[in-house]
């Protein structure tokens, strides 16, 4: 029986991966990449300069320093283009191969003590803060994904300029992490939302849709889903020690309040409150999946016989089909894994985030049980 206590964490998780050991990943691999590091580093610093100083971006500005015409104008060119060069590389995924992206966000979460991407970055760097074991770090959030539901939770404004100035305002909070172990041992932090069936197999599927970003890109991954196969598994859950045997299609435990760029899951969730709050969907057919998901953009949870929430501290699931689990978006388990049994806890006031609270959506005709 696998628990948090007997496991170390995985060595080979990306998620696994602190700040300092990206560093030493993005600049430590050879002289090619000091220089490549070097040249992505002005490019970065460039960004982070235009950003705090907009001046430097304006003509009359390169005009009264440099009165020559084309040295002016081949200045206002390169900030420019390092300007956007490194806003399009932060916006690009960041991934445990690092690239051009990861190392324009290795820098930016540097320079500006934040996490600069979307939920999956939040992910990895929340990771590695949490297996560094050091409880004073605290993180910063620059929404720049393809979703940015923690970022909506913690209340950080959607648009660069705020949410920089939020940043720098130093607000911080501590806040609650889910830690879960699958039946090998492995361990992962997650932020926001653990997703389970369904909802797992919507964030292994919205990998492949690149054209669309947010609600769209997610809801679009779910028709697709759906489409295909509906998996209804039997489960056994055990949660804070009372057992529950459950026909199960979907399963949200949920620190924030949203996932999927927008789909409100727990709407009374609080990162700070200490609970997980769980949404469990044990059938639903493919018409009542689709009529849902409008209620569900508006923070509206269907009432449904089949749709039940709860809340807890402590899950321990067992099914009789492999499992397949999303963690803050990011795949955990996939059916090939052949996982059959997870082990869930909450950890209380375990980050410090740069993060305004209380924030919370209106309120929800939805019940706990």
């Amino acid at each position: 029986m696998a628990d948090f206590n007997d496991h170390g964490p995985d060595p080979h998780s990306s998620a696994h991966m602190s700040l300092e050991t990206t560093q030493a990943t993005a600049f430590g691999n050879g002289w090619i990449s000091g220089v490549l590091s070097a040249l992505l580093g002005f490019i970065g610093l460039s960004a982070v300069v235009c950003f705090h100083f907009p001046q430097y971006l304006t003509m009359p500005a390169i005009r009264e320093y440099y009165p020559v015409p084309y040295i002016r104008a081949l200045l206002h060119l390169v900030l420019v283009a390092s300007f956007l060069l490194g806003t399009m590389s932060v916006c690009l995924r960041y991934n445990k191969a690092l690239g051009l992206a990861g190392i324009i966000q290795t820098l930016l979460a540097a320079l500006l003590g934040g996490a600069a991407g979307g939920d999956g970055t939040i992910h990895e760097i929340a990771n590695g803060i949490l297996q560094a074991g050091n409880p004073q770090i605290r993180l910063g959030l620059l929404p720049l994904g393809s979703g940015n539901d923690y970022a909506a939770a913690c209340g950080i404004p959607r648009n660069w300029q705020p949410a920089l100035d939020f940043l720098r305002s130093g607000e911080t909070h501590g806040v609650d992490v889910g830690e879960i172990c699958d039946a090998n041992g492995r361990r992962q932090f997650f932020v926001n939302t653990l997703g389970l069936g369904l909802s797992g197999e919507v964030a292994i599927e919205a990998r492949s849709v690149r054209r669309f970003r947010g609600v769209l890109k997610y809801g679009l991954a779910t028709l697709k889903v759906v489409a295909r196969r509906r998996r209804i598994l039997n489960t056994t859950i055990m949660l804070d020690d009372i057992r529950h045997s459950f026909r199960t299609m979907c399963l949200f435990v949920a620190l924030g309040q949203r996932e999927g760029g927008g789909f409100v899951v727990a709407p009374q969730a609080e990162i700070d409150d200490g609970w997980f709050d769980c949404l469990h969907v044990s059938d639903l057919s493919v018409v009542a999946i689709l009529r849902s998901l409008p209620g569900l953009i508006r923070g509206v949870i269907p009432v449904h016989p089949s749709i039940r929430s709860f809340r807890c501290r402590t899950m321990v699931l067992e099914s009789d089909l492999p499992l397949v689990v999303h963690l803050d978006g990011e795949p955990f388990i996939r059916p090939e894994d052949e996982q059959q049994r997870i082990t869930i806890r909450l950890i209380p006031q375990a980050l410090n985030v740069c993060c305004r609270l209380p924030f919370s959506f209106a309120t929800c005709p939805t019940s706990r049980k």
